[in-house]
């Protein structure tokens, strides 16, 4: 489990291509406190730590990610040299600062829109279709391993996006500096997972 608090930026150091896909990460995160076996979220997908180490004064920790996690996510548009915001596994005791978060990501989304607001910026994002009903005006929403509250909803109802959700969010400069929100750009795709609560709420309705 993680909250939606990133702890570092990281960056894709290598990728190789086997059965699966290796990701090989450049981190702050000190090797000897990572357990080999350990959850790490990778913007926001929980990756399993296979290998660790430094090289030449750099820390690094590998993942490996399915056929199926690289197409349900955004791991597949990742290069050497991607920023990729981190956050370790939640322990017993640890603050918890953002929303309960699993780390496994429901769809891929999209940014359509940034603009200023203020000292911060607000960003648009349009939800694939079947996610908009868990988005709800001031809840919780976790992108790329960020929590974040989403600020208005809209459904589109007609034209070429119909069926998918529009929502907006608004990010302050601190979050824009410790997370690769700073370096987003419309366009970007996005990992996109919905609140636990609303998740199982709806479940409930369904079966009223």
């Amino acid at each position: 489990m993680f909250t939606g608090i990133v702890s570092d930026v990281g960056r894709v150091r290598s990728i190789e291509k086997r059965g699966d896909t290796r990701f090989v990460i450049d981190t702050a995160y000190e090797p000897e406190g990572i357990a080999l076996g350990a959850s790490i979220a990778c913007s926001g997908c929980c990756l399993t730590v296979v290998e660790r180490g430094t090289e030449k004064g750099q820390n690094w920790f590998a993942v490996d990610a399915s056929n199926e996690t690289l197409g349900c996510t955004v791991l597949g548009d990742w290069k050497v040299g991607t920023p990729i915001n981190l956050e370790r596994a939640l322990k017993a005791g640890d603050e918890l600062g953002g929303h309960i978060v699993s780390g496994h990501v429901d769809g891929v989304g999209e940014i359509i829109d940034i603009r200023p607001d203020g000292d911060s910026k607000r960003f648009i994002f349009e939800a694939p279709e079947g996610l908009g009903q868990f988005i709800a005006a001031k809840g919780s929403v976790t992108i790329d391993g960020t929590s974040l509250t989403v600020n208005e909803v809209e459904d589109v109802k007609e034209g070429a996006n119909a069926g998918v959700t529009r929502f907006g969010v608004n990010i302050i400069p601190h979050t824009q500096a410790v997370t690769t929100w700073g370096q987003a750009r419309i366009g970007q795709r996005i990992n996109l997972e919905i609140d636990m609560l609303a998740r199982y709420v709806a479940r409930l309705a369904k079966k009223e």
